[in-house]
């Protein structure tokens, strides 16, 4: 099928939401790195997913808003998946780079709502604190383009993200989950937080394509 898109409200902002994939059940949706943008069709290791597949253009990038000003943290972008939950209910969530960080704040905040995520590489993993910012984003696009967001690649780069911090959201996903393994890491970069995230025992590591497979609804009978 080619892209659909719809527009959904977060605030006064909207937010671009693709369908990739038709399908029956819960939705899995993906989540792009810092700068980037939903992709244009299913990725291949989304074949196994029987349900709607779902790409979401956070605030300042893609075909989503930009708000005037910047104001961009991590915890904000959280409020863009809650307007994809409030039209979608449960979700298993691929994030990529920030969108990463993102799914695994979404999934602590949203413990019974997501089931399961997936944390992959991506463009803006790193964050800030005691590392430097991702090399992907020192290039800015030229002030007045549409997006990204210039304020958002300067902002959302340096964004504070202490190893303890994550893991407390680790926590809430493993103490809440009915899922026997709600976390998986299908990264190679591996800045402290996600390197601390991928040592906590309940946290799995599978390839993307084995990932997805493992959090595939069962069928009901």
């Amino acid at each position: 099928m080619s892209r659909r898109t719809e527009f959904l409200s977060s605030g006064a902002l909207r937010l671009a939401l693709h369908t990739l994939a038709e399908g029956e059940g819960q939705a899995l949706l993906l989540l792009h790195g810092l700068g980037e943008q939903s992709p244009m069709e299913r990725p291949f290791w989304a074949e196994a997913w029987t349900g709607p597949v779902l790409a979401l253009d956070f605030t300042g990038h893609g075909e989503s808003d930009v708000p005037v000003g910047g104001g961009y943290m991590p915890e904000a972008l959280m409020a863009d998946v809650d307007a994809v939950i409030a039209a979608y209910g449960d979700l298993t969530i691929v994030g990529r780079g920030l969108g990463a960080w993102v799914a695994l704040l979404v999934a602590g905040a949203r413990s019974s709502i997501v089931r399961g995520i997936v944390l992959a590489d991506g463009s803006g993993i790193a964050g800030g604190g005691p590392q430097p910012p991702s090399p992907y984003v020192e290039a800015l696009p030229a002030v007045g383009s549409a997006t990204p967001d210039p304020f958002a690649l300067l902002e959302l780069s340096r964004d504070v993200r202490p190893a303890d911090y994550a893991l407390d959201y680790v926590r809430f996903v493993l103490e809440d989950s009915e899922l026997e393994n709600p976390i998986v890491v299908s990264a190679r970069i591996r800045p402290d937080w996600l390197a601390a995230v991928a040592a906590d025992i309940g946290v799995i590591e599978l390839s993307l394509s084995e990932a997805v497979a493992s959090f595939v609804p069962p069928k009901a009978t």
